[in-house]
C-alpha cells in the first residue's frame, strides 16, 4: 500500500565510517521504534549502512540527528541524505540482511 498521507515523508541516508559491527543497525532499529518509524536499516557490501524511513519531518530529523552520531563504539565518517517518493510502506521498521 503506497502512503498517501502528505504528512508522511520517505528518507534515505547513506552512512560510512566505522558503521558494521559496532551495533549501528540495532541502535538505529530501537530509535526508529521509539518514534514509531517504518523502514528499514541494512548493511551495504561497500561497509555502509543504508537506512530508509518513513514519518513526519520532526521525527525524521530527530532520526537523523542520532544517526550522525551513531552508537558509542561507531565513528560516522559521511552521512548523504536524500528524499524519496513514497512507495510501499513496510507495516514496521525492520533490520534487513
Amino acid at each position: 500500500m503506497v502512503s498517501a498521507d502528505p504528512a508522511i515523508v520517505w528518507r534515505r541516508w547513506m552512512i560510512r565510517g566505522r558503521v558494521q559491527g559496532v551495533g549501528f543497525r540495532y541502535f538505529t532499529k530501537r530509535l526508529a521504534d521509539d518514534l514509531a518509524l517504518k523502514g528499514w536499516v541494512r548493511n551495504l557490501p561497500t561497509g555502509g549502512v543504508e537506512v530508509v524511513a518513513a514519518g513526519n519531518e520532526k521525527d525524521l530529523e530527530s532520526l537523523e540527528k542520532a544517526l550522525r552520531n551513531g552508537p558509542p563504539a561507531a565513528r560516522v565518517e559521511a552521512i548523504e541524505a536524500s528524499s524519496l517518493s513514497a512507495f510501499d510502506q513496510p507495516e514496521r521498521f525492520e533490520i534487513v540482511r
